[in-house]
Protein backbone atom coordinates (compact mmCIF):
# COMPACT_ATOMS: atom_id res chain seq x y z
CA UNK A 1 0.00 0.00 0.00
CA UNK A 2 2.85 2.36 0.80
CA UNK A 3 4.42 1.74 -2.61
CA UNK A 4 1.18 2.70 -4.34
CA UNK A 5 0.82 5.96 -2.43
CA UNK A 6 1.69 9.04 -4.48
CA UNK A 7 1.69 12.55 -3.09
CA UNK A 8 -0.66 14.89 -5.05
CA UNK A 9 2.13 17.41 -5.50
CA UNK A 10 4.40 14.75 -6.98
CA UNK A 11 1.66 13.77 -9.44
CA UNK A 12 1.30 17.37 -10.55
CA UNK A 13 5.07 17.62 -11.05
CA UNK A 14 5.04 14.50 -13.23
CA UNK A 15 2.17 15.87 -15.33
CA UNK A 16 3.98 19.18 -15.72
CA UNK A 17 7.25 17.47 -16.62
CA UNK A 18 5.46 15.28 -19.19
CA UNK A 19 3.79 18.33 -20.68
CA UNK A 20 7.10 20.16 -21.00
CA UNK A 21 8.88 17.18 -22.57
CA UNK A 22 6.21 16.94 -25.25
CA UNK A 23 6.32 20.71 -25.72
CA UNK A 24 10.06 20.49 -26.48
CA UNK A 25 9.56 17.59 -28.90
CA UNK A 26 6.63 19.27 -30.64
CA UNK A 27 8.52 22.55 -30.96
CA UNK A 28 11.59 20.82 -32.34
CA UNK A 29 9.77 18.88 -35.04
CA UNK A 30 7.04 21.41 -35.82
CA UNK A 31 9.06 24.60 -36.04
CA UNK A 32 12.69 23.46 -36.05
CA UNK A 33 12.88 25.02 -32.58
CA UNK A 34 15.66 23.50 -30.49
CA UNK A 35 16.84 24.80 -27.14
CA UNK A 36 16.19 24.89 -23.40
CA UNK A 37 15.03 28.53 -23.42
CA UNK A 38 11.42 27.38 -23.73
CA UNK A 39 11.44 27.02 -19.97
CA UNK A 40 13.16 30.27 -19.08
CA UNK A 41 9.81 31.74 -18.01
CA UNK A 42 7.83 29.58 -15.65
CA UNK A 43 9.07 26.21 -16.86
CA UNK A 44 10.15 23.25 -14.78
CA UNK A 45 13.51 23.97 -13.09
CA UNK A 46 14.23 20.24 -12.92
CA UNK A 47 13.77 19.79 -16.65
CA UNK A 48 15.60 23.04 -17.42
CA UNK A 49 18.57 21.97 -15.26
CA UNK A 50 18.62 18.54 -16.90
CA UNK A 51 18.66 20.03 -20.38
CA UNK A 52 21.28 22.61 -19.42
CA UNK A 53 23.52 19.93 -17.93
CA UNK A 54 23.47 17.98 -21.19
CA UNK A 55 23.77 21.02 -23.49
CA UNK A 56 26.25 23.77 -22.79
CA UNK A 57 24.89 25.91 -25.63
CA UNK A 58 24.23 29.43 -24.32
CA UNK A 59 20.65 30.62 -24.30
CA UNK A 60 19.93 32.85 -27.31
CA UNK A 61 18.61 36.37 -26.82
CA UNK A 62 14.99 36.54 -27.90
CA UNK A 63 12.89 39.47 -29.00
CA UNK A 64 10.69 39.19 -25.92
CA UNK A 65 13.66 39.06 -23.54
CA UNK A 66 15.25 42.06 -25.26
CA UNK A 67 12.06 44.08 -24.86
CA UNK A 68 11.53 44.28 -28.60
CA UNK A 69 8.07 42.82 -28.59
CA UNK A 70 6.44 39.89 -30.34
CA UNK A 71 5.70 39.05 -33.95
CA UNK A 72 1.90 39.09 -34.33
CA UNK A 73 0.48 36.36 -36.58
CA UNK A 74 -3.09 36.04 -37.87
CA UNK A 75 -4.14 32.62 -39.16
CA UNK A 76 -7.58 31.83 -40.62
CA UNK A 77 -8.90 28.32 -41.26
CA UNK A 78 -10.65 27.27 -44.46
CA UNK A 79 -12.90 24.39 -45.49
CA UNK A 80 -15.66 23.29 -47.79
CA UNK A 81 -18.94 24.19 -46.08
CA UNK A 82 -21.12 27.14 -47.01
CA UNK A 83 -20.64 28.76 -43.59
CA UNK A 84 -16.84 28.54 -43.73
CA UNK A 85 -15.41 32.00 -43.34
CA UNK A 86 -18.41 33.45 -41.51
CA UNK A 87 -17.02 32.89 -38.01
CA UNK A 88 -13.65 34.30 -39.07
CA UNK A 89 -15.27 37.24 -40.85
CA UNK A 90 -17.40 38.17 -37.85
CA UNK A 91 -14.44 37.70 -35.49
CA UNK A 92 -12.29 39.98 -37.60
CA UNK A 93 -14.99 42.67 -37.69
CA UNK A 94 -15.36 42.46 -33.91
CA UNK A 95 -11.60 42.62 -33.42
CA UNK A 96 -11.13 45.57 -35.77
CA UNK A 97 -13.94 47.49 -34.05
CA UNK A 98 -12.35 46.85 -30.65
CA UNK A 99 -8.96 48.05 -31.90
CA UNK A 100 -10.51 51.25 -33.24
CA UNK A 101 -12.33 51.85 -29.98
CA UNK A 102 -9.21 51.29 -27.87
CA UNK A 103 -6.93 53.46 -30.02
CA UNK A 104 -9.45 56.15 -30.98
CA UNK A 105 -8.38 55.72 -34.61
CA UNK A 106 -11.46 55.10 -36.75
CA UNK A 107 -9.28 54.39 -39.80
CA UNK A 108 -7.31 51.61 -38.10
CA UNK A 109 -7.13 48.31 -39.97
CA UNK A 110 -6.14 44.85 -38.80
CA UNK A 111 -3.04 44.98 -40.99
CA UNK A 112 -1.79 47.81 -38.75
CA UNK A 113 -1.53 45.37 -35.84
CA UNK A 114 -0.56 42.03 -37.43
CA UNK A 115 2.83 41.33 -38.98
CA UNK A 116 1.77 38.25 -40.97
CA UNK A 117 -1.58 37.04 -42.32
CA UNK A 118 -2.17 33.42 -43.34
CA UNK A 119 -5.36 31.83 -44.58
CA UNK A 120 -6.66 28.74 -46.35
CA UNK A 121 -9.76 28.37 -48.53
CA UNK A 122 -12.29 31.00 -47.45
CA UNK A 123 -9.72 32.09 -44.87
CA UNK A 124 -7.22 32.68 -47.65
CA UNK A 125 -9.66 35.05 -49.34
CA UNK A 126 -10.10 36.95 -46.07
CA UNK A 127 -6.33 37.12 -45.48
CA UNK A 128 -5.68 38.40 -49.00
CA UNK A 129 -8.38 41.06 -48.68
CA UNK A 130 -7.03 42.30 -45.35
CA UNK A 131 -3.47 42.84 -46.62
CA UNK A 132 -4.10 43.94 -50.24
CA UNK A 133 -2.57 47.37 -50.75
CA UNK A 134 -4.63 50.23 -52.13
CA UNK A 135 -3.40 53.14 -54.29
CA UNK A 136 -2.73 55.21 -51.15
CA UNK A 137 -0.48 52.53 -49.64
CA UNK A 138 -3.07 51.61 -47.02
CA UNK A 139 -4.99 48.31 -46.79
CA UNK A 140 -7.56 48.21 -49.57
CA UNK A 141 -10.30 46.45 -47.56
CA UNK A 142 -11.52 46.61 -43.98
CA UNK A 143 -12.75 43.59 -42.03
CA UNK A 144 -16.30 44.80 -42.68
CA UNK A 145 -15.63 44.80 -46.42
CA UNK A 146 -14.32 41.23 -46.23
CA UNK A 147 -17.32 39.93 -44.27
CA UNK A 148 -19.73 41.76 -46.57
CA UNK A 149 -18.14 40.04 -49.57
CA UNK A 150 -18.67 36.61 -47.99
CA UNK A 151 -22.25 37.41 -47.03
CA UNK A 152 -23.09 38.61 -50.54
CA UNK A 153 -21.66 35.40 -51.95
CA UNK A 154 -23.57 33.35 -49.42
CA UNK A 155 -26.88 35.03 -50.25
CA UNK A 156 -26.79 34.88 -54.02
CA UNK A 157 -23.68 33.06 -55.22
CA UNK A 158 -21.71 35.06 -57.75
CA UNK A 159 -23.53 36.44 -60.77
CA UNK A 160 -20.54 35.77 -63.01
CA UNK A 161 -20.92 32.01 -62.62
CA UNK A 162 -21.94 29.99 -65.63
CA UNK A 163 -24.61 28.22 -63.57
CA UNK A 164 -26.39 31.51 -62.91
CA UNK A 165 -25.27 31.77 -59.30
CA UNK A 166 -28.35 29.97 -58.05
CA UNK A 167 -26.57 27.79 -55.51
CA UNK A 168 -26.92 30.47 -52.83
CA UNK A 169 -23.73 29.49 -51.03
CA UNK A 170 -20.00 30.05 -50.97
CA UNK A 171 -19.69 26.87 -53.01
CA UNK A 172 -21.11 28.81 -55.95
CA UNK A 173 -18.28 31.29 -55.53
CA UNK A 174 -15.66 28.57 -55.19
CA UNK A 175 -16.82 26.76 -58.36
CA UNK A 176 -16.35 29.78 -60.60
CA UNK A 177 -14.39 32.43 -58.69
CA UNK A 178 -12.60 34.19 -61.55
CA UNK A 179 -15.02 37.09 -62.02
CA UNK A 180 -15.42 37.67 -58.27
CA UNK A 181 -11.74 37.76 -57.49
CA UNK A 182 -10.89 39.76 -60.60
CA UNK A 183 -13.33 42.44 -59.46
CA UNK A 184 -11.85 42.41 -55.96
CA UNK A 185 -8.13 42.49 -56.72
CA UNK A 186 -7.69 43.47 -60.37
CA UNK A 187 -4.03 42.85 -61.26
CA UNK A 188 -2.62 43.10 -57.72
CA UNK A 189 0.04 40.48 -56.99
CA UNK A 190 1.61 39.03 -53.85
CA UNK A 191 4.09 41.91 -53.88
CA UNK A 192 1.19 44.37 -53.65
CA UNK A 193 0.43 43.68 -50.00
CA UNK A 194 1.02 45.79 -46.91
CA UNK A 195 2.01 42.74 -44.85
CA UNK A 196 3.47 39.31 -45.60
CA UNK A 197 0.77 36.83 -46.60
CA UNK A 198 0.75 33.02 -46.77
CA UNK A 199 -1.92 31.06 -48.63
CA UNK A 200 -1.65 27.27 -49.24
CA UNK A 201 -2.88 25.01 -51.98
CA UNK A 202 -2.04 21.48 -53.09
CA UNK A 203 -0.08 21.27 -56.35
CA UNK A 204 -1.11 18.22 -58.34
CA UNK A 205 1.86 18.68 -60.69
CA UNK A 206 4.40 18.10 -57.91
CA UNK A 207 2.10 16.12 -55.57
CA UNK A 208 2.92 18.41 -52.69
CA UNK A 209 1.78 21.38 -50.66
CA UNK A 210 2.53 24.81 -52.14
CA UNK A 211 2.54 28.02 -50.12
CA UNK A 212 1.97 31.29 -51.93
CA UNK A 213 4.22 33.73 -50.07
CA UNK A 214 5.06 37.40 -50.39
CA UNK A 215 8.60 36.63 -49.25
CA UNK A 216 9.08 34.34 -52.24
CA UNK A 217 7.41 36.86 -54.56
CA UNK A 218 9.91 39.52 -53.48
CA UNK A 219 12.79 37.14 -54.15
CA UNK A 220 11.83 36.38 -57.75
CA UNK A 221 9.01 37.06 -60.24
CA UNK A 222 8.75 33.30 -60.74
CA UNK A 223 6.91 33.10 -57.39
CA UNK A 224 4.88 36.28 -57.75
CA UNK A 225 1.23 35.38 -58.41
CA UNK A 226 -1.79 37.61 -58.88
CA UNK A 227 -3.94 37.72 -55.76
CA UNK A 228 -7.00 36.72 -57.77
CA UNK A 229 -5.17 33.55 -58.87
CA UNK A 230 -3.95 32.86 -55.32
CA UNK A 231 -7.55 32.96 -54.07
CA UNK A 232 -8.74 30.83 -56.98
CA UNK A 233 -6.09 28.21 -56.19
CA UNK A 234 -6.80 28.00 -52.46
CA UNK A 235 -10.57 27.70 -53.13
CA UNK A 236 -10.30 25.09 -55.91
CA UNK A 237 -12.31 21.97 -55.17
CA UNK A 238 -13.52 23.32 -51.83
CA UNK A 239 -17.05 22.22 -52.73
CA UNK A 240 -16.01 18.57 -52.87
CA UNK A 241 -15.69 18.52 -56.66
CA UNK A 242 -12.67 17.08 -58.44
CA UNK A 243 -11.88 20.36 -60.21
CA UNK A 244 -8.20 21.26 -60.56
CA UNK A 245 -7.39 24.89 -61.37
CA UNK A 246 -4.25 25.89 -63.25
CA UNK A 247 -2.69 29.18 -62.21
CA UNK A 248 0.52 30.80 -63.44
CA UNK A 249 2.92 33.29 -61.91
CA UNK A 250 2.69 36.87 -63.13
CA UNK A 251 5.66 36.32 -65.47
CA UNK A 252 4.21 33.00 -66.69
CA UNK A 253 7.23 30.91 -65.71
CA UNK A 254 5.67 28.92 -62.84
CA UNK A 255 2.55 26.80 -63.24
CA UNK A 256 0.51 25.33 -60.38
CA UNK A 257 -2.20 22.68 -60.87
CA UNK A 258 -4.08 23.59 -57.72
CA UNK A 259 -6.51 21.86 -55.40
CA UNK A 260 -7.84 23.99 -52.56
CA UNK A 261 -5.91 24.84 -49.44
CA UNK A 262 -8.93 23.96 -47.31
CA UNK A 263 -8.43 20.35 -48.37
CA UNK A 264 -4.64 20.23 -48.18
CA UNK A 265 -4.02 22.45 -45.13
CA UNK A 266 -7.24 23.69 -43.56
CA UNK A 267 -5.38 25.25 -40.62
CA UNK A 268 -2.28 27.18 -41.79
CA UNK A 269 -1.11 28.19 -38.30
CA UNK A 270 1.89 25.84 -38.20
CA UNK A 271 2.95 26.95 -41.67
CA UNK A 272 2.78 30.61 -40.62
CA UNK A 273 4.83 30.01 -37.46
CA UNK A 274 7.42 28.00 -39.37
CA UNK A 275 7.65 30.78 -41.95
CA UNK A 276 8.29 33.44 -39.31
CA UNK A 277 10.85 31.44 -37.33
CA UNK A 278 12.84 30.65 -40.49
CA UNK A 279 12.49 34.03 -42.23
CA UNK A 280 15.35 35.92 -40.59
CA UNK A 281 15.30 38.65 -43.20
CA UNK A 282 11.92 39.99 -42.08
CA UNK A 283 11.83 38.60 -38.52
CA UNK A 284 15.46 38.59 -37.31
CA UNK A 285 14.71 38.34 -33.58
CA UNK A 286 11.98 35.69 -33.67
CA UNK A 287 13.87 32.77 -32.14
CA UNK A 288 11.06 30.74 -30.56
CA UNK A 289 7.41 30.57 -29.69
CA UNK A 290 7.79 32.99 -26.78
CA UNK A 291 8.57 35.67 -29.39
CA UNK A 292 5.19 35.23 -31.10
CA UNK A 293 1.60 36.30 -30.51
CA UNK A 294 -0.57 33.99 -32.59
CA UNK A 295 -4.32 34.12 -33.12
CA UNK A 296 -5.83 31.19 -35.00
CA UNK A 297 -9.47 31.49 -36.11
CA UNK A 298 -11.39 28.29 -36.90
CA UNK A 299 -14.40 27.85 -39.13
CA UNK A 300 -16.72 26.17 -36.64
CA UNK A 301 -17.14 22.44 -36.24
CA UNK A 302 -19.68 20.51 -38.28
CA UNK A 303 -22.82 19.09 -36.71
CA UNK A 304 -23.01 15.48 -35.61
CA UNK A 305 -24.75 13.32 -38.22
CA UNK A 306 -26.57 10.03 -37.60
CA UNK A 307 -24.51 6.93 -38.21
CA UNK A 308 -25.21 4.95 -41.36
CA UNK A 309 -25.63 5.98 -44.96
CA UNK A 310 -23.04 7.41 -47.30
CA UNK A 311 -21.20 10.69 -47.14
CA UNK A 312 -21.29 13.19 -49.97
CA UNK A 313 -18.05 14.54 -51.46
CA UNK A 314 -18.58 17.87 -49.68
CA UNK A 315 -18.99 16.08 -46.34
CA UNK A 316 -15.78 14.15 -46.92
CA UNK A 317 -14.01 17.43 -47.68
CA UNK A 318 -15.39 18.90 -44.47
CA UNK A 319 -14.26 15.91 -42.40
CA UNK A 320 -10.78 16.06 -43.89
CA UNK A 321 -10.48 19.81 -43.37
CA UNK A 322 -11.68 19.65 -39.76
CA UNK A 323 -9.37 16.73 -39.02
CA UNK A 324 -6.32 18.60 -40.32
CA UNK A 325 -7.34 21.77 -38.50
CA UNK A 326 -7.77 19.93 -35.19
CA UNK A 327 -4.43 18.13 -35.58
CA UNK A 328 -2.58 21.39 -36.23
CA UNK A 329 -4.33 23.06 -33.28
CA UNK A 330 -3.30 20.20 -30.98
CA UNK A 331 0.30 20.29 -32.22
CA UNK A 332 0.64 24.06 -31.96
CA UNK A 333 -0.91 24.13 -28.48
CA UNK A 334 1.61 21.49 -27.36
CA UNK A 335 4.52 23.33 -28.97
CA UNK A 336 3.68 26.54 -27.10
CA UNK A 337 3.68 24.65 -23.82
CA UNK A 338 2.97 26.95 -20.90
CA UNK A 339 3.13 29.95 -23.23
CA UNK A 340 -0.05 28.83 -24.97
CA UNK A 341 -2.30 30.77 -22.58
CA UNK A 342 -0.51 34.06 -23.29
CA UNK A 343 1.02 33.63 -26.76
CA UNK A 344 -1.51 31.41 -28.57
CA UNK A 345 -5.22 32.22 -28.89
CA UNK A 346 -7.63 29.90 -30.70
CA UNK A 347 -11.08 31.14 -31.72
CA UNK A 348 -13.33 28.16 -32.48
CA UNK A 349 -17.06 27.48 -32.37
CA UNK A 350 -18.84 24.21 -31.67
CA UNK A 351 -20.91 24.12 -34.85
CA UNK A 352 -23.24 26.25 -36.93
CA UNK A 353 -26.41 27.11 -34.94
CA UNK A 354 -29.18 25.08 -36.56
CA UNK A 355 -31.96 27.57 -35.91
CA UNK A 356 -30.16 30.36 -37.73
CA UNK A 357 -28.98 28.43 -40.74
CA UNK A 358 -29.72 29.90 -44.14
CA UNK A 359 -28.15 32.31 -46.56
CA UNK A 360 -30.17 35.34 -45.43
CA UNK A 361 -29.19 34.74 -41.79
CA UNK A 362 -25.45 34.34 -42.28
CA UNK A 363 -24.63 37.35 -40.12
CA UNK A 364 -26.72 36.02 -37.26
CA UNK A 365 -25.03 32.63 -37.58
CA UNK A 366 -21.63 34.24 -37.17
CA UNK A 367 -22.69 36.33 -34.17
CA UNK A 368 -24.12 33.26 -32.42
CA UNK A 369 -20.85 31.42 -32.95
CA UNK A 370 -18.96 34.33 -31.38
CA UNK A 371 -21.25 34.18 -28.34
CA UNK A 372 -20.43 30.51 -27.77
CA UNK A 373 -17.87 29.40 -25.23
CA UNK A 374 -14.54 28.80 -26.89
CA UNK A 375 -13.07 25.36 -27.59
CA UNK A 376 -9.44 24.63 -26.68
CA UNK A 377 -7.14 21.66 -27.16
CA UNK A 378 -5.90 19.86 -24.06
CA UNK A 379 -2.80 17.67 -24.04
CA UNK A 380 -3.80 13.98 -24.23
CA UNK A 381 -7.45 14.86 -23.57
CA UNK A 382 -8.86 16.13 -26.84
CA UNK A 383 -10.85 19.35 -26.43
CA UNK A 384 -12.65 21.25 -23.73
CA UNK A 385 -15.00 24.20 -23.43
CA UNK A 386 -13.47 27.13 -21.55
CA UNK A 387 -15.26 29.79 -19.55
CA UNK A 388 -14.45 32.58 -21.98
CA UNK A 389 -16.60 33.07 -25.05
CA UNK A 390 -15.01 33.67 -28.43
CA UNK A 391 -16.04 37.34 -28.21
CA UNK A 392 -14.35 37.71 -24.81
CA UNK A 393 -11.19 36.15 -26.20
CA UNK A 394 -11.20 38.70 -28.99
CA UNK A 395 -11.38 41.54 -26.47
CA UNK A 396 -8.37 40.12 -24.65
CA UNK A 397 -6.54 39.83 -27.96
CA UNK A 398 -7.33 43.45 -28.85
CA UNK A 399 -5.81 44.55 -25.55
CA UNK A 400 -2.61 42.60 -26.28
CA UNK A 401 -2.35 43.93 -29.85
CA UNK A 402 -2.71 47.55 -28.74
CA UNK A 403 -0.17 46.99 -25.98
CA UNK A 404 2.24 45.49 -28.52
CA UNK A 405 1.84 48.44 -30.90
CA UNK A 406 2.37 50.92 -28.07
CA UNK A 407 5.50 49.05 -27.00
CA UNK A 408 6.98 49.38 -30.48
CA UNK A 409 6.21 53.09 -30.58
CA UNK A 410 7.75 53.88 -27.20
CA UNK A 411 10.83 51.64 -27.23
CA UNK A 412 13.74 53.44 -28.95
CA UNK A 413 15.35 50.18 -30.06
CA UNK A 414 15.46 48.11 -33.22
CA UNK A 415 12.16 46.39 -34.05
CA UNK A 416 11.59 42.65 -34.08
CA UNK A 417 10.09 42.99 -37.58
CA UNK A 418 11.98 44.40 -40.56
CA UNK A 419 10.33 45.41 -43.83
CA UNK A 420 11.65 43.22 -46.61
CA UNK A 421 12.95 45.05 -49.66
CA UNK A 422 12.80 43.63 -53.19
CA UNK A 423 16.06 41.93 -54.07
CA UNK A 424 17.90 41.76 -57.33
CA UNK A 425 16.88 38.68 -59.36
CA UNK A 426 19.44 35.97 -59.90
CA UNK A 427 21.51 36.00 -63.07
CA UNK A 428 19.44 35.19 -66.14
CA UNK A 429 16.23 35.88 -64.22
CA UNK A 430 16.21 32.35 -62.85
CA UNK A 431 14.35 31.66 -59.62
CA UNK A 432 16.36 30.90 -56.49
CA UNK A 433 17.07 27.33 -55.54
CA UNK A 434 14.44 25.30 -53.76
CA UNK A 435 16.34 25.56 -50.49
CA UNK A 436 16.18 29.37 -50.56
CA UNK A 437 12.43 29.54 -51.01
CA UNK A 438 10.57 30.24 -47.77
CA UNK A 439 7.46 28.45 -48.97
CA UNK A 440 9.44 25.37 -50.00
CA UNK A 441 11.30 25.41 -46.69
CA UNK A 442 8.01 25.48 -44.79
CA UNK A 443 6.58 22.81 -47.08
CA UNK A 444 9.49 20.43 -46.44
CA UNK A 445 9.32 20.98 -42.68
CA UNK A 446 5.57 20.38 -42.61
CA UNK A 447 5.89 17.28 -44.79
CA UNK A 448 8.30 15.78 -42.30
CA UNK A 449 5.76 15.88 -39.47
CA UNK A 450 2.40 15.36 -41.20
Amino acid sequence: MEAATVEPAAGLDVDKLTYEIFSILESKFLFGYDGPKLFSAGGSPQLGDAVESRKATPVRTTAAAAGKGKVCILSIDGGGRAADGLLAGAALVRLEASLRRRTGDQEARLADFFDVAAGSGAGGVLAAMLVARGPDGRPLFSAEDALAFLLRSLRRGWSGCSDGGGLGSLRALFRCPGAAFRKLFGDLTLRDTVRPVLVPCYDMATAGLFLFSRADAVETPAYDFRLRDVCTATCAGSDGSTAVVEVRSSDGSTRIAAVGGGVALGNPTAAAITHVLNNKREFPLAAGVEDLLVVSIGSGEGEQRPAGGGASPSEIVRIAAEGVADMVDQAVAMAFGHNRTSNYIRIQATGTPRASRGAAKGGRVAEEMLAQKSVESVLFRGKKLVEQTNAEKLERLAHELVKERDRRRTKPIAPAVVKQQPSTPAAGGRPPSTASSYSNLARHMLASIM
